[in-house]
C-alpha cells in the first residue's frame, strides 16, 4: 500500500484517531464509570461513534489531502513538465493516485538534466576561455612584429638602405600572416552561420587531387615527403563545392608535410567505394597524435604539444576550416592515429548522379 496516495493517507491517518479513541474510551469508561464496561449499550455506542469518527475524519482528510495539498502538488507538476516540455499549456493528465511518484520521478530527471547543462555551460565556458586567449596569441605574435619592425624604422633604420627595405618586407609578411588569420575566421564563421553558399558542380576528385599534390610537390621535396596517389584508373565523379573541396585537400595534405616524417616521409591519398559516398584518405607516417589530443583537433587554434615542437607554423585553424566545409556538404570527416607511426585523415563525398 502507498501510504502516499491521498486515499491510504487518509485512511491511516483515521484508522488511527478511531484506535485512538477507543483506546481511550475503554480508559476513560473503565476509570470514570466503573462497571460501565459491562453493559452492552456502552459498546453499542463505541461501535457507533468510531465508525461515525471514522467515516468523518476520512472523508475530511481525503478532501483536505486533495483540495489544498495535492492541487499545491499538481500545479508544481505541471510548471515542471511545462518548463521541461517547452509548452505554456500543459495537456498532460496524471491522477492523484500516482502524483508523487511521478513528481519524484520527474524532479529526479529534471535535476539530472540540469546537472548536464551545467556541466556543458562549463565546458562552453572553457572552450571560450581558451578560444579567446588562443585567439590573443596567434595575433599577438604578428602584431608584435609589426610593431617591432616599424619601431625600427622610426628610431632611423628608414634611412638605412640595407635596413628600410629589408624590414619593410618582414612587415608586409606579419601584415599578410594577420590578415590571413582574420580572413580564416571569417570564412568559419560564415560557415557556421549557414551565410555561405556553396557551388555544387560534378568534378573527378582524383584529378582534383593530382592538381593539389602537384601544387605542393615542391614543399613536399624540401621537406622530403614522397606523395604516393592509389589512383583508381577510373574517374571517380562526385558532388560538391570544388574550390571548398579544394581547400579541403590542400589544408590535409599541407598538415601531413608539416607533421609527417622528415627522414623517410610518405603522404599516401587514397580512395574507397562506400555505396553512396567516395571516401578520401590521406595517411601519413608523422609523428602521430596522442589519443586525448584527437577529440579536439578540429577546434580552432587547437594545436597539439607534439605539433607545437614539430613546427612553429600554422594557426591551428586549417582542420576546424576543413570540418566546417566538409559538414557543409552534408558529409563526414574523422581521423585515427597512432605515436610514431602516423596520422589518418579521412572525408566522404557524396557520389555524382
Amino acid at each position: 500500500m502507498k501510504f502516499h496516495e491521498p486515499k491510504n493517507l487518509a485512511l491511516l491517518n483515521s484508522l488511527i484517531i478511531t484506535g485512538s479513541y477507543i483506546m481511550l474510551f475503554f480508559l476513560s469508561v473503565g476509570i470514570i464509570f466503573t462497571g460501565a464496561l459491562s453493559n452492552i449499550y456502552a459498546y453499542i455506542t463505541l461501535i457507533i461513534t468510531s465508525i461515525v469518527l471514522f467515516i468523518i475524519t476520512f472523508f475530511i482528510f481525503r478532501y483536505t489531502l486533495e483540495k489544498f495539498i495535492y492541487s499545491k502538488i499538481r500545479l508544481i507538476y505541471k510548471s515542471i513538465h511545462s518548463v521541461k516540455t517547452g509548452k505554456k499549456e500543459q495537456p498532460y493528465n496524471q491522477q492523484a493516485g500516482n502524483l508523487m511518484d511521478h513528481v519524484q520521478k520527474e524532479v529526479e530527471n529534471w535535476e539530472s538534466e540540469k546537472q548536464r547543462e551545467i556541466e556543458q555551460l562549463n565546458l562552453l565556458s572553457q572552450y571560450r576561455r581558451d578560444f579567446v586567449g588562443n585567439v590573443a596569441h596567434e595575433l599577438k605574435t604578428p602584431l608584435f612584429n609589426i610593431q617591432g619592425y616599424v619601431s625600427t624604422l622610426l628610431d632611423g633604420g628608414l634611412e638605412d638602405p640595407t635596413i628600410n627595405r629589408e624590414y619593410l618586407k618582414r612587415t608586409e609578411k606579419s601584415i599578410e600572416r594577420l590578415a590571413k588569420i582574420l580572413e580564416d575566421l571569417d570564412e568559419i564563421s560564415q560557415l557556421e552561420s549557414g551565410h555561405m553558399k556553396l557551388k555544387i558542380t560534378r568534378f573527378n576528385i582524383v584529378s582534383l587531387t593530382r592538381e593539389v599534390t602537384e601544387s605542393l610537390e615542391m614543399k613536399a621535396q624540401k621537406h622530403e615527403i614522397q606523395f604516393v596517389l592509389n589512383d583508381p584508373g577510373k574517374p571517380l565523379m562526385v558532388e560538391g563545392d570544388k574550390d571548398k573541396i579544394r581547400q579541403v585537400l590542400t589544408n590535409i595534405i599541407d598538415n601531413s608535410i608539416r607533421y609527417g616524417n622528415q627522414e623517410i616521409g610518405r603522404t599516401k591519398i587514397s580512395f574507397y567505394d562506400m555505396g553512396e559516398n567516395f571516401l578520401v584518405e590521406v595517411t601519413d607516417n608523422g609523428i602521430g597524435i596522442d589519443s586525448g589530443d584527437l577529440v579536439r583537433v578540429f577546434d580552432r587554434f587547437y594545436r597539439t604539444d607534439r605539433g607545437r615542437n614539430a613546427t612553429k607554423k600554422g594557426k591551428g585553424l586549417g582542420l576546424a576550416i576543413v570540418k566546417h566545409i566538409v559538414e557543409a556538404h552534408q558529409q563526414t570527416i574523422n581521423v585515427r592515429s597512432t605515436i610514431g607511426v602516423g596520422t589518418t585523415f579521412g572525408f566522404t563525398l557524396k557520389k555524382a548522379s
